[in-house]
Parts: C-alpha cells; sequence; structure tokens
C-alpha cells in the first residue's frame, strides 16, 4: 500500500495526532508541562506550514495547468472559468 504523503501532510488529523504522540511520550518520560506546550506548539506550526505550502503547490499548479483546485481558484492568466464544454 502506498502512503499518500501530500494528502497525509496536508491533514490537520494527522497532525493533532502527531501532536497528542510527542505529548505522551513526553509525559511519560516526566518531562515539565512548561516544555511539553512548547513542543506541541512546535509541532502545531509545524504542520500549518505544511498545510500551507501544499495549499500554495496546487494553486500554482492549478494556475499553471488552467485548472480549477478544490480551494476554487481559476487560471489568472485567462482572467475568466474555463467553459464547461
Amino acid at each position: 500500500m502506498k502512503i499518500n504523503w501530500k494528502s497525509k501532510l496536508a491533514s490537520r488529523k494527522f497532525w493533532a495526532a502527531v501532536a497528542a504522540w510527542i505529548t505522551s511520550v513526553l509525559t511519560a518520560f516526566g518531562v515539565t508541562d512548561n516544555i511539553i506546550a512548547r513542543v506541541s506548539l512546535i509541532v502545531a506550526g509545524i504542520g500549518a506550514l505544511a498545510i500551507y505550502m501544499l495549499a500554495e503547490a496546487l494553486t500554482d499548479k492549478a494556475r499553471t495547468n488552467g485548472t480549477q483546485t478544490s480551494f476554487g481558484v481559476w487560471n489568472a492568466q485567462v482572467g475568466e472559468q474555463p467553459s464547461e464544454e
């Protein structure tokens, strides 16, 4: 089974699971709450950046190809929606 990493990295559920796992591991090793909170925030930030970069890549690809993305972005060079013939 092949894993679609683009889809996984763009998933909020995936990043929530990563943060929960890291929090659990840190708690098991007796790390202080302050450090756990900081690490969780770093993981959430990395997840937000990954989602943003993938969304921008999809938008740029759609603009280049003249197609619509799931975000409703159309090719900016044409300036209008393509006809559905």
